[in-house]
């Protein structure tokens, strides 16, 4: 038997991590049950839990968490996006800039920068990975796919005219052989939609609209599809959520339920083909999107085995629903919320038109942020807790006569609101706890583990990890600016990692390595 040195052996495990890095890329049983070493799409997997089996972080050493790595990216936009981690490299965005990055280390890969462009360069929120390939979407409306090697471009096609008003900043979901992308753009009154390209040359495959076409008598425009659905690969279900119709706050020119804006809607993925929807805001005249997460759950629920789908949205109300068919099996508020005189036969809110803003004001709970909004929740399988970033809040909305019957014609502002992070039972809507976050709400998403650990970020840019049984807090770090992003978890050669954003560092966390040590391949 040949010996080999300790050096030889570094040295070799070193070369074997080096050929990891860019092994295989996303298949689609990883981005089903993906392995502990990955985080390859922007959930983390398919069911929108934001939810690791990893235990290394536990309720009694979280506090012995240290940084393990920054990296900081240079630019003044802000990270709202949730990074992806394939074969040891994480790919991070801010508008038309992608970064790989080294996950041991948090060393350069490679950056890719889109040319300039006239988009609104809102935010962003992630890449989505189809085997060693990158898709991301431009401020301006183009999907562009990389080699995820080497951040070197293949094509770049238009899906949304940003000259009429789109941008697009959500990550594309990856589902087979369909790269699914939602559109944003509801100040100027355009038709939301989703679209499938494919992953190979970028042809659309199909393109479902959430409302009638424009000119329409009656009809609505709007229900964008600007944040990342989720996915059922055994019923072979897309599910997603759709913003709010225009216009935006005077719904006299729009009679009737709007459909399908503010609605939670399941695709076929292959044909792009409505199978049911359900709306959690008819008629929504408080500017209410319903695109916060449909989180996927297999679990019981009164006595029976369900298949569900959960919704904390920004209109106030929790919705669990049979992902089967859409039928309700809970409609709850999960905090103040006083816009709707009851709730209907269907589960969903019945609106007061007493709410509706008025020229002499109408104060109305939740406010135009909502109850919650983009960040993501978390569903904790083995508590049956939901937890979500939550900003209780009153606002006063006005109507605008002068503004005429389209566009925003109001105005709304917050009187009073704050940040907690909440933990719902999803049995019963009943909240068991919450955790103070600060007086402005946090912009952070949250993740459990399997270990009883979850966390998030407060108003004040600290990091939290904090207890999933009862909120308690178990640590913090202070980033210095707002967490605008959903912290995601990965393991490599033993050790686990945490991330999160402020600005535009990201930041790795970790226990020390006397606690958590380095496994050396000797492959």
């Amino acid at each position: 038997m040949t010996k080999t040195t300790p050096m030889i052996r570094l040295t070799l495990s070193i070369a074997a991590a080096s050929v990891a890095l860019f092994a295989q890329g996303t298949t689609q049983s990883i981005l089903e049950k993906p392995p502990v070493d990955s985080w390859p799409g922007y959930h983390g997997d398919y069911s929108g839990q934001r939810h690791s089996h990893l235990t290394q972080i536990t309720i009694d050493n979280a506090d012995k968490l240290g940084l393990a790595w920054i990296f900081p990216t240079g630019q003044g936009a802000t990270i709202k996006s949730s990074p992806l981690v394939v074969d040891g490299i994480i790919y991070v965005t801010v508008p038309d800039r992608i970064w790989a990055v080294d996950a041991r280390s948090g060393h350069q890969v490679w950056a890719y920068t889109y040319p300039p462009n006239k988009g609104f360069h809102i935010g962003h929120r992630g890449v989505g990975m189809y085997g060693d390939w990158l898709y991301f979407l431009s401020a301006d409306g183009h999907l562009v796919s990389l080699d995820g090697k080497t951040g070197k471009e293949r094509w770049n096609v238009e899906v949304a005219d940003a000259t009429r008003g789109y941008w697009t900043t959500m990550a594309p979901l990856v589902v087979r052989n369909h790269v699914i992308v939602g559109v944003s753009g509801d100040f100027d009154n355009l038709r939301g939609y989703l679209r499938s390209l494919d992953p190979e040359t970028g042809q659309t495959q199909w393109t479902w609209y959430s409302t009638p076409p424009e000119g329409t008598p009656g009809a609505t425009t709007g229900g964008t599809t600007w944040m990342t659905g989720t996915f059922d690969p055994v019923l072979n279900l897309l599910y997603w959520g759709t913003g709010n119709p225009t216009a935006v706050l005077n719904g006299k020119s729009r009679p009737g339920d709007d459909l399908y804006t503010c609605s939670i809607v399941a695709l076929n993925p292959d044909k792009g083909s409505l199978v049911w929807a359900f709306q959690p805001s008819p008629h929504d005249t408080h500017d209410w999107d319903a695109v916060e997460t449909p989180v996927l759950v297999d679990a019981e629920f009164k006595g029976q085995p369900r298949k569900m789908l959960m919704q904390t949205s920004r209109n106030g109300y929790f919705f669990v629903l049979d992902r089967t068919n859409g039928k309700s099996l809970l409609t709850t508020p999960f905090g103040p919320v006083n816009w709707a005189l009851g709730i209907d036969a269907k589960g969903q809110p019945i609106p007061n038109p007493a709410k509706e803003p008025a020229p002499d004001g109408r104060l109305v709970a939740p406010d135009e942020g909502g109850l919650t909004n983009y960040r993501s929740p978390s569903f904790d399988p083995t508590s049956g807790l939901f937890l979500v970033d939550a900003h209780p809040a009153y606002g006063i909305y006005f109507a605008k006569p002068t503004d005429g019957d389209y566009g925003w014609a109001g105005a709304d502002y917050t009187v009073w609101g704050k940040g907690v992070l909440e933990a719902i039972d999803y049995k019963t809507g009943k909240i068991r706890w919450t955790h103070e976050l600060g007086p402005f709400g946090s912009g952070a998403g949250v993740l459990t583990t399997d270990s009883g650990v979850a966390f998030t970020g407060d108003a004040t840019g600290n990091f939290l990890a904090v207890r999933t049984s009862d909120g308690k807090t178990l640590w913090h770090a202070g980033s210095g600016a707002q967490i605008e992003s959903s912290p995601i978890t990965y393991e490599l050669d033993g050790r686990q990692y945490v991330l999160t954003s402020s600005g535009g560092i990201l930041f790795a966390f970790a226990l020390p390595e006397s606690l958590a040590p380095r496994k050396l391949s000797t492959e």
